[in-house]
């Protein structure tokens, strides 16, 4: 590096040291709490020095406490010692060490190690590379210790680190110091406001009076109102019930009047916490209610009192169904009285021991409760006034009524009728789901234009034959409920990407179909088609959770030949999107009769390859595992070969993708591991230690689908030990969650686990050290560019990072020399041969 690199280099690391010591002084200035401070002091000195392992230590009088502590290895302190046993410990370590010389410290290994022996220090915690404390100074004593350390070789601090500590050391003092004036402060605020509340509740406790008694007025008038309202049962005792929780707590409350006999009580207002159901008329008995009218005098009482009566027989002697009072904590009891007769009761009643009822409530009630028995009365009569007006309105009215009625029912009969009709013709040729038109509509619209077609041979139009790549997914996953709401969005979304003169329709499952009247070229259609692939990729809310759902799409003009029909249309078009999922779905696909021809080819060869698979004429062929060491064989990559008649070897490579096409990946998967069972002991596998297998991800994406793998392994007839499955990376990259949870039921068989492919689906280290993986494959690309040094470096890193976490790396697709004297140069142990020969086996090189 020349001088003007260096200057570089040097301007920059100041200029970031100047910005994060900026950062520290302005934290300093404005936190509010210590806490605060130390967590914004850590994330800018992580941008100057490492400083992952930090902590501070801070003496409060004869004690050090640890307010802030980050550590790789260690757990906080706090979690394995009590507070005085961790003063201790820390007076004994190098953080006492520095607190008694006053004066920073670095320490690595040898310098610990030397100070122990002197007797300087206990030895406590991880052993550290180095160790480095700067003291807290205020006002020329100390007050605590700075520290950080480092764990590994490579990191280390010098004498800037040592400058920059002890500049940070000075804002910890001074934050403390403002802290601790800002507190005295709030103290002093805290008293004052305390003596301002005392005589604010003085105050506030005379205007409570004052507004005790002119809501008492106000509360006379309001049911003086009421008596000559004309209010509803129900509301005119909601609104007295509302008065009365204006003077006191009512929220269990109610009115019980003597019948026009007096033999029975009714309750025409009834409120409880308890029950929301009214007491029915009944008969009188020796009740509450029956005692207050036999003594004609308001009563308060509490739990005791009420039990004290039920004992001496006073009250639910004949009648103890009655008693619900065992909740009750107080009770009031209002006599209502008209023309110094008693005619009912009024009663407040409470079931919290918070809410305590005093005799000045009783008084208050019993003031306002002769106003209460007026209003009522009052209101009864009024009440029997109206009602005889409205008979009196009802016998005049009741004929005309009967007539109108006799003609509204038969006019109300001949329209259901008409509705009945219209709906009956609506849902014979709409899909009851989405309301969009069904297979017979959609035909018949099909042929329409077929006929406008050949009659005035009036431009072209298109048929997009719509297929959701993932409605399966959804409904086993999420319910056929939430995947008839994917299906009524995804109608939604596809009515927003055509004309108004265009025709959607619903086939049925997840197949839509779209007819595109008048358009002028086979572009218009494909612009049809990008705009639905754009709209159903954008994800879907179901159950709370965003979906991602795609589809596959075929197209089909008219007019490709003369006997073409609506059809034959409606199957090309189907043809095109079968061919547009074979293509990887998430795309369209414009039919032609060349495409249609080689899916009939692939269509046969997938029969062929069911056959295959029934008959057992897929063999098995291996890929050779060595150690670099000894050039020894220790494991086999399982291969499948199918020798074709016609096509003549079909290689593993070839035959992964034909089975995806076909969707039988997992029965491929099966086939394998059943053909290695059935063969195991005649593979000569004498000095090999396993056998590797890669198989799809499909196996850990559905639970049926791994139950069935664990079947088929648990029906092998050799150790499981001996096995090795390995999932590609890039599936695992895209669903983490489900090759975690899948693998931890794999290891429950013994199976060991890999990673295969390593380095084309981005997965970072930390994720693969959470999984229960023995072996690593690295991308069979990575070994092509081994002689850059680029490439060696990254290649380098991949094998220390699988070695720190005792990971076997297995570097794949080697077909040369200068690949292994190049790769045993690197340190790497274990390299897998590419299959080069006819039969499917590897070649080892010389």
């Amino acid at each position: 590096m020349n001088s003007n690199d260096t200057l570089a280099v040097e301007f920059k690391r100041i200029t970031v040291a100047q910005q994060a010591l900026l950062g520290v002084s302005e934290l300093a200035n404005t936190v509010n709490t210590m806490q605060e401070f130390y967590f914004g002091l850590h994330r800018h000195l992580k941008q100057l020095i490492p400083a992952d392992n930090f902590y501070i230590a801070l003496k409060q009088q004869d004690r050090i406490e640890l307010p802030f502590f980050a550590d790789e290895k260690d757990a906080h302190p706090s979690e394995v010692y009590s507070d005085e046993h961790l003063s201790d410990t820390l007076k004994r370590g190098l953080t006492g060490y520095v607190l008694r010389n006053q004066t920073p410290l670095l320490c690595d290994e040898h310098m610990a190690q030397e100070l122990t022996e002197l007797g300087e220090i206990d030895d406590l915690g991880s052993p550290s590379h180095q160790w480095f404390g700067v003291p807290i100074k205020h006002h020329g004593l100390v007050i605590g210790v700075l520290v950080v350390q480092s764990y590994r070789p490579e990191i280390c601090y010098n004498r800037r680190d040592q400058e920059l500590m002890e500049f940070i050391s000075q804002h910890i003092a001074g934050v403390l110091e403002r802290l601790r004036h800002q507190q005295q402060l709030e103290l002093a605020i805290e008293q004052r406001t305390q003596e301002l509340s005392q005589a604010y509740e003085k105050l506030k406790l005379e205007v409570y009076e004052r507004r005790r008694a002119e809501r008492l007025q106000r509360s006379l008038f309001e049911i003086a109102d009421l008596a000559t309202s004309n209010l509803e049962d129900g509301e005119f005792y909601a609104e007295l019930h509302r008065v009365i929780s204006h003077l006191l707590p009512a929220q269990n409350c109610y009115i019980a009047l003597l019948t026009s006999d007096r033999s029975q009580l009714e309750f025409p207002f009834y409120v409880s916490q308890q029950n929301n159901v009214p007491p029915k008329t009944r008969p009188l008995k020796d009740g509450l209610v029956e005692y207050l009218l036999r003594t004609q005098r308001p009563m308060l009482l509490d739990q005791n009192a009420m039990k004290k009566l039920i004992s001496q027989g006073e009250i639910y002697n004949r009648a103890p169904d009655l008693n619900h009072t065992q909740l009750m904590k107080q009770w009031i009891g209002i006599p209502l009285m008209l023309q110094g007769r008693i005619c009912g009761a009024l009663a407040v009643y409470s079931f919290s021991h918070e809410q305590k009822y005093q005799f000045k409530d009783m008084d208050l009630l019993t003031f306002v409760s002769q106003h209460i028995a007026t209003a009522i009365e009052r209101k009864y009569a009024n009440d029997t006034l109206k009602r005889s007006k409205e008979e009196l309105e009802e016998k005049v009215v009741e004929r005309t009524r009967e007539l109108a009625q006799a003609n509204k029912d038969l006019q109300r009969e001949i329209s259901q009728r008409r509705k009945v009709e219209l709906q009956l013709k609506h849902d014979a040729s709409h899909d009851a789901l989405t309301d969009l038109p069904n297979r017979m509509m959609f035909m018949a619209c099909l042929k329409d234009a077929f006929n406008i077609h050949h009659a005035a041979n009036n431009g072209q139009f298109a048929l997009l034959f719509i297929d959701l790549d993932r409605f399966k997914l959804v409904n086993d996953t999420l319910g056929h409920l939430e995947g008839d709401h994917f299906l009524i969005e995804t109608a939604h979304r596809l009515g927003l990407c055509i004309r108004e003169q265009d025709t959607l329709a619903r086939l049925g499952g997840d197949e839509f179909v779209i007819l595109l009247a008048h358009i002028h070229q086979i572009e218009d259609a494909k612009d049809v088609a990008e705009r639905i692939l754009a709209e159903l990729a954008k994800p879907f809310n179901l159950s709370g959770k965003m979906f991602n759902s795609g589809a596959s799409i075929g197209i089909a003009m008219n007019g490709r030949h003369k006997n073409e029909t609506s059809e034959s249309l409606l199957r090309d078009a189907d043809t095109a999107m079968y061919m547009a999922k074979t293509r990887g779905k998430g795309c369209y696909v414009v039919f032609d009769e060349h495409s249609h021809e080689q899916l009939l080819r692939n269509i046969t060869l997938e029969n062929e390859l069911r056959a295959a698979i029934e008959q057992c004429q897929i063999q098995l062929s291996f890929a050779r595992v060595e150690s670099l060491a000894d050039r020894q064989e220790i494991a086999r990559d399982v291969r499948l070969v199918w020798h074709h008649a016609e096509h003549g070897i079909i290689n593993h490579e070839q035959l992964q993708q034909l089975a995806e096409q076909a969707n039988m990946l997992l029965d491929l998967d099966r086939y394998t591991i059943e053909m290695i069972s059935s063969s195991y002991t005649a593979l000569n596998l004498s000095g090999v230690s396993s056998l590797h297998l890669t198989v799809s991800s499909q196996h850990l994406t559905h639970k049926h689908a791994l139950r069935n793998l664990k079947n088929c392994l648990r029906n092998c007839q050799f150790p499981l030990d001996h096995l090795c499955l390995f999932f590609s990376e890039l599936a695992m990259a895209r669903d983490n969650e489900s090759h975690a949870s899948g693998f931890e039921e794999l290891r429950e068989l013994d199976i060991n686990l890999g990673i295969s492919h390593y380095g084309s689906g981005y997965s970072s280290m930390v994720t693969l050290s959470f999984l229960p993986i023995s072996q690593l494959k690295l991308e069979p690309e990575l070994a092509q560019g081994i002689r850059s040094k680029r490439h060696q470096r990254l290649l380098n890193a991949i094998r220390l990072s699988a070695e720190s976490m005792q990971i076997n790396l297995i570097v794949d697709g080697i077909h040369s020399q200068a690949q292994l004297d190049c790769l045993r140069q690197m340190g790497f142990s274990t390299v897998q041969y590419a299959q080069t020969s006819d039969n499917g086996e590897s070649i080892a090189l010389a």
